[in-house]
């Protein structure tokens, strides 16, 4: 049987250890998630590396592209994972992912933003399935975003008890 820990090895995905060092330390204080019950919070994750290297920083509709952005909202996805694992030890505790939301930092005029988000849907499906991977989601454009950042996700998953 395929489980998400079996698929995050065949799609060769390098999930970041937000173990060590621990999360948010370039933030400041803030906690990486919160669990209550079956319930999963995730704080807020961007597409930067473990060093802070960010990909594609800058404003969706002038200098980064929809593509741009669907690579970084993947990568963000990817960190996700990293956070799940930190909290509930592995991908394979996931029930099922139930809302994203997906901040991007935009023109006022930038209307793609479903096509940027898409790649945070489809990396979940890819990990968890269609079942547990396809999940409510809304896209909203911003005027500004941490580190300029394009992109920021909230994740609310259900993991098992």
């Amino acid at each position: 049987m395929s489980t998400p820990e079996n698929r995050v090895r065949d799609l060769g995905l390098d999930i970041p250890d937000y173990a060590d060092p621990p999360y948010g330390g370039r933030y400041g204080t803030v906690k990486p998630f919160h669990r209550a019950g079956e319930l999963l919070l995730l704080s807020g994750i961007t597409p930067e590396d473990r060093s802070g290297n960010r990909l594609h920083p800058g404003r969706l509709g002038d200098d980064v592209t929809v593509e741009q952005g669907r690579e970084a909202a993947r990568m963000t996805a990817v960190n996700a994972l990293g956070l799940i694992r930190l909290a509930v030890g592995s991908l394979d505790n996931v029930v099922a992912i139930g809302r994203n939301l997906c901040f991007q930092r935009t023109t006022d005029d930038f209307e793609d933003l479903h096509l940027v988000s898409a790649g945070v849907s489809q990396l979940f499906i890819d990990v968890f399935g269609p079942e547990a991977g396809i999940a409510g989601r809304a896209s909203i454009g911003v005027a500004a975003l941490s580190r300029h950042n394009c992109f920021e996700l909230w994740t609310e998953l259900q993991v098992k008890p």
